[in-house]
């Protein structure tokens, strides 16, 4: 009753309201009625229109589900009673922005659906990765491309590590991603495997965010990683067409590999996850590439390191050696005949010094080299990977570089 009592107060009062706006309004006095338009607007302005994708989803319902796998685009539109004319017709309609065969498998999808007893779809999205998404409109019978809106965001990072890098980070509520980043951008100055307790990380980056949520990726505009004492800086400056990383002298932190392992050689097969052996005669990946050339041909090692493995594999890459680099790259060279004096486990080796010898050693037709390389623990392709240029920051920049520098390790300094 009480609840009664007030509603109806409540009304009596807005009555009161309205029919003194009306009177203001008659008699010319028209301040109060502004004040009425202007709390009108601001409660408009209180309650903004949601969107998600681009579209209004006020009146309509969200439902998230992630792919699962072997159930592609006609299994998900059934579950939500999509006939399977539609699903053709739709599928139709995704010819030229994206292959409805090929939806994977992990990837994160959503029902908007209408606000009635049968909650009807009004529009399927599927996000093809991170940014990039296809809606299905059903209202317009129409399938487009669309793409989340990015903004990028500054971060100032300081951390000290007790076991690791990665924990650390995560330890200080940063995703520990930035933390392998930091270590390809140390690769050639800092082993990120040997950090000890009492090493320390400072570290100024951007990360972009769709639609407020935070993409993997950093851009790291500076950094010092203080190891043992000493101090080592990073600063992200342009090189040529690309941007590198420099210490405080200019000098850049990263060396460059050599473009192949062999001075004369001619590719034979490529990188591939599904290439026909010609041995086994089935199909596997051939995460390497093959150099054909005469047995007994100087392999060189691409840049210094150490060797980590000598050993022979029967059914598989014969005689092989793999070198670490750094933190993060490794090689390894395949089928070789035999190997360079003083090539052994825990041995030193230079950029350029001969490791072994093109032979045709086991799985193997012909005398030729199987060289791989693999960047934290995964293979990537040879040919495709950029070499980092060792070049310093040129004489007529240094100005500027210096100004960047400085502004860098004043900031870094506060963290």
């Amino acid at each position: 009753m009480k609840h009664k009592v007030k509603w109806i107060a409540a009304g009596i009062a807005a009555g009161i309201a309205i029919a003194g706006t009306m009177l203001l309004a008659e008699s010319g006095e028209n301040d109060g009625a502004g004040e009425v338009q202007e709390e009108v607007a601001r409660e408009e302005e209180r309650a903004p229109v949601q969107y998600k994708y681009g579209i209004p989803v006020d009146d309509l319902e969200v439902e998230e589900g992630v792919v699962e796998k072997n159930r592609g685009l006609s299994v998900i539109l059934e579950s939500k009673g999509v006939p399977a004319r539609k699903i053709r017709e739709i599928s139709g309609r995704c010819e030229g922005i994206f292959d409805a065969r090929k939806i994977r498998a992990g990837n994160k999808y959503a029902f908007l659906l209408e606000r009635d007893s049968a909650r009807s779809p009004a529009f399927f999205v599927y996000e093809r990765d991170a940014t990039d998404f296809v809606v299905v409109d059903f209202k317009r019978d129409e399938v487009y491309a669309g793409k989340k809106a990015v903004e990028t965001r500054e971060r100032t990072v300081g951390v000290k590590i007790t076991s690791s890098a990665w924990r650390a980070m995560q330890e200080a509520g940063e995703n520990p991603e930035l933390a392998v980043a930091l270590a390809d951008i140390y690769a050639w100055t800092i082993d990120f495997h040997g950090v000890r307790e009492g090493d320390s990380i400072r570290v100024i980056y951007e990360q972009p965010f769709a639609e407020g949520a935070p993409l993997a990726r950093f851009d790291v505009k500076g950094a010092i990683f203080t190891r043992g004492g000493k101090k080592y800086l990073a600063v992200r400056y342009p090189a040529g067409d690309r941007a590198a990383y420099f210490d405080e002298q200019g000098n850049n932190l990263q060396k460059a590999f050599l473009k192949s392992p062999l001075r004369y050689a001619r590719v034979s097969s490529r990188f591939s996850n599904s290439r026909f052996h010609p041995i086994l005669k089935i199909y596997r990946p051939h995460h390497g590439v093959d150099y054909a050339a005469p047995a007994g041909t100087p392999v060189h090692s691409i840049g210094d390191g150490t060797v980590v493995k000598k050993d022979y594999q029967g059914g598989g890459g014969g005689n092989y050696v793999t070198i670490r680099h750094n933190g993060v790259y490794s090689t390894t060279y395949m089928h070789l005949a035999g190997f360079a004096p003083g090539i052994r486990v825990g041995a030193r080796v230079a950029q350029g010094s001969v490791i072994g010898y093109v032979g045709n050693t086991g799985l193997s037709t012909n005398p030729h080299l199987d060289f791989r390389v693999f960047k934290n623990g995964k293979p990537v392709n040879p040919l495709a990977m950029e070499s980092p240029s060792k070049e310093p920051v040129a004489r007529e920049e240094m100005e500027r570089f210096g100004a960047l520098r400085d502004s860098i390790v004043r900031r870094l300094a506060s963290v």
